[in-house]
């Protein structure tokens, strides 16, 4: 038998027994999850890596639409300064155009003589002309259209051609009846009115069958200057090179 005092086989060593506690510890925090892991919710949870951020950044992400909503306030700001600052007008802006070509293609070879403005005092500004007919030979009546814008802003236009007459003017008049007469320097001028199209106008039809009619939103007295202004076109020098179309003063 051997001394009782002494180490048996069956009694561990202290050096094994440490070792084992150690091992069972580290194992155990192993086995046990995390906060992370622990919740449901957190992202181990759901297979994607936890990201830290700093403070700084973590302020800038959670405050990012409050900034955005002070940006495009701003922005709107500007807007309605520069609206505000911006000259605007509620009419439409209308070209102003050269009729000279025109003239000087009527001149030579409308088969009547033209009539066209002169001396049209200041704020009268020509924005339309038009030709019809002229190249068909004779074939169909030839006719030119010359629009204005009034010193008042309303619209007056000139309206003359060799068409038969009772077709012509009701067309051009925009109406079939008319309402009286007025004295334009000594002549006479058959007056018409469509009220639905705010539409005045004044006619006259020359001894040669050539029609001539004033027409527009332009009151009478505009209407009557415009008249007043219309002087025949000789057709001498009318092969010449064609003129700038005299332009009212400003």
């Amino acid at each position: 038998m051997g001394d009782p005092g002494g180490v048996t086989d069956k009694t561990p060593s202290p050096s094994r027994e440490t070792a084992s506690a150690g091992e069972t510890e580290t194992e155990a925090r192993q086995e046990a999850p995390t906060p992370q892991e622990s919740s449901p919710d957190g992202p181990s949870a759901q297979g994607r890596p936890v990201v830290e951020v700093s403070p700084g950044v973590h302020k800038r992400l959670t405050t990012g639409l409050g900034g955005f909503a002070l940006a495009m306030a701003a922005c709107m700001l500007l807007v309605v300064a520069i609206y505000v600052v911006s000259p605007r007008g509620d009419k439409e802006a209308l070209p102003t155009v050269d009729y000279g070509s025109q003239l000087w293609a009527m001149r030579g070879d409308a088969p009547y003589t033209v009539f066209a403005p002169e001396g049209l005092p200041a704020g009268w500004r020509p924005n339309s002309s038009r030709l019809h007919g002229l190249e068909s030979g004779g074939a169909e009546p030839v006719a030119w259209h010359l629009g204005f814008v009034t010193p008042s802003d309303e619209y007056a236009a000139l309206e003359q051609s060799n068409e038969k007459a009772s077709e012509y003017v009701p067309r051009m008049a925009n109406s079939s009846k008319p309402t009286g007469t007025q004295q334009v320097n000594g002549v006479t001028w058959t007056k018409y009115h469509r009220k639905d199209k705010k539409a005045n106008s004044l006619a006259r039809t020359l001894p040669n069958g050539v029609s001539i009619v004033v027409t527009g939103t332009a009151s009478y007295q505009e209407l009557a200057v415009l008249a007043a202004s219309l002087k025949p076109q000789s057709k001498e020098g009318a092969t010449l090179a064609p003129p700038t179309a005299p332009t009212p003063a400003s």
